[in-house]
C-alpha cells in the first residue's frame, strides 16, 4: 500500500480534497483507479488519519528507543513528535478537520496514541521510577502538553522564526515540566 503524503494534499488541494478529480491528479493516478481502493472522499480521508498515526507513534517510539529511564523516554518521544510536526506540519489541520468530518478516525487517533501511553507510564509507576500517578489522566495531560505547545510554536505563524522545529528554550520548558509532574518526591514511594 501507498503511504499517504498529506503534505502534498494539503498543498494541492486543501485540507479537505474538493473533488476526486484532484485527489487522483494529486496522486498521479488514473481517476478510475481511485475507487477500486477507496469507496469516496471519506474513507480516504480515514486512511490518511490513520497512516498518520500511525507514522507519528512510530517516530515517537523510534525517539524513545534506547531510553534507560521513563524521563530519557519523555525526551526522545517528545523530540521525536515535535520533529515529526516539522517534517509534516499538514498534521494539526488534518487531526482538526477529522473533528468534523471523522470523528470516528479522530477518537481512534488519540486512543491509539493513548494506549501504549498509558501502558508505558503505568509500568514506570509500578517500577517506582515516576510518582505515583494516574497513568492515564498523567497520558492524556502529556499528549495536550505536546499537541498545544507544538501547534503553538510550529504551525502558528511567528515572522521571527524561520523554521519549523521547535525552539530549544520551549523544548526545555517543557521538559521541566514533565520532569518536575513525573519526578517521584521523596516521601511517594516509602
Amino acid at each position: 500500500a501507498r503511504t499517504c503524503r498529506p503534505p502534498r494534499w494539503r498543498t494541492c488541494c486543501g485540507a479537505t480534497p474538493p473533488s476526486i478529480v484532484k485527489i487522483t491528479e494529486a496522486a498521479g493516478v488514473a481517476l478510475g483507479t481511485f475507487y477500486l481502493y477507496f469507496p469516496g472522499k471519506l474513507e480516504l480521508f480515514t486512511e490518511v488519519v490513520i497512516d498518520l498515526n500511525r507514522q507519528l507513534r512510530m517516530a515517537m517510539s523510534e525517539g524513545s528507543k534506547g531510553a534507560t529511564t521513563r524521563l530519557e523516554a519523555e525526551r526522545g518521544g517528545f523530540r521525536a513528535y515535535f520533529d515529526f510536526i516539522a517534517r509534516n506540519p499538514a498534521v494539526y489541520p488534518i487531526i482538526r478537520e477529522a473533528w468534523f468530518v471523522a470523528p470516528d478516525a479522530l477518537h481512534l487517533h488519540y486512543e491509539r496514541i493513548q494506549a501504549g501511553y498509558t501502558e508505558a507510564l503505568a509500568d514506570a509507576v509500578e517500577e517506582g521510577e515516576i510518582a505515583p500517578v494516574d497513568p492515564e489522566v498523567a497520558a492524556w495531560a502529556l499528549m495536550g502538553i505536546g499537541e498545544m505547545v507544538g501547534m503553538r510554536y510550529q504551525s502558528w505563524p511567528d515572522p521571527d522564526r524561520t523554521t519549523a522545529q521547535i525552539p530549544d528554550d520551549v523544548f526545555e520548558a517543557c521538559m521541566t515540566i514533565i520532569t518536575n509532574a513525573l519526578t517521584p518526591r521523596k516521601d511517594t514511594h516509602e
